[in-house]
């Protein structure tokens, strides 16, 4: 995970009361943010979960049950946030997976839910990321975008009947030049255990057998470490997780 030159990056130990993690499918936040909810949770931060769509097409199995699938994944991602240590909500938008929209009735969903949950930071995948693939994560970091300008300002949507909220921080993941590293020494194995839980995404997304047994697993838990480490070396961390911040002026 290499930075660019021209970000520098600064090193931020702050703690929140509240964080609310924005994402495409269940067990994007683990993989891209995981290690700093669960050092955040451990410090009393209350840790949210949104997915916006609803995980169907996580699997390459063509004669899947996509509905049991669906639920199963919904479980899988309430799980990962417990071994986070997250306690606060995990909500669902449950938009079909591979067809989420970045339209005015998901930003007002969007919206909606960050002045219900009122987070002092957001974070989502960083939409502007060149030549990114999946149209899921796009649409979904500028939902998150979007929501949390449309959160802040009364007079965007009103018909909520819900105070507006300005969230401190927003806070995008998977981005090319990130400029804020987050010190996660120590809770790698809280960012495994949570993505561990995603049992159904193991051939999909992480590369190991369904029926993954310890070898299998250390090795992964191995490759997490690996990434945390690259991503801390540039900023003299042992660990840490990269993010570009937001001006929300």
């Amino acid at each position: 995970m290499s930075t660019p030159a021209s970000s520098p990056i600064r090193i931020d130990d702050s703690t929140p009361a509240s964080a609310l993690a924005i994402a495409a499918h269940p067990d994007d936040v683990e993989f891209q943010c995981g290690a700093t909810l669960a050092r955040w949770a451990a410090a009393g931060c209350v840790v949210h979960h949104l997915i916006c769509t609803d995980g169907a097409k996580g699997t390459w199995d063509v004669n899947a049950d996509t509905e049991a699938l669906i639920a199963r994944r919904r479980d899988e991602q309430r799980a990962a946030a417990r071994a986070l240590g997250a306690t606060g909500e995990v909500r669902f938008l449950d938009r079909v997976d591979g067809e989420l929209e970045a339209d005015l009735a998901n930003r007002s969903a969007v919206a909606r839910i960050i002045r219900e949950l009122r987070p002092a930071v957001v974070f989502g995948h960083d939409p502007w990321r060149r030549w990114r693939l999946h149209p899921d994560h796009r649409n979904a970091g500028f939902l998150a975008v979007d929501g949390v300008v449309a959160a802040r300002d009364p007079h965007f949507f009103p018909e909520h009947g819900i105070a507006h909220h300005r969230p401190d921080r927003l806070l995008l993941f998977e981005s090319e030049e990130p400029d804020v590293a987050v010190d996660v020494t120590g809770f790698a194995d809280a960012k495994v255990a949570a993505l561990l839980a995603h049992v159904s995404q193991f051939e999909t997304t992480m590369e190991i057998s369904d029926e993954a047994d310890a070898t299998e697993q250390a090795a992964f838990a191995a490759r997490i470490g690996a990434e945390l480490a690259e991503a801390g070396e540039p900023v003299g961390l042992s660990a840490a997780e990269l993010f570009r911040q937001i001006d929300l002026g």
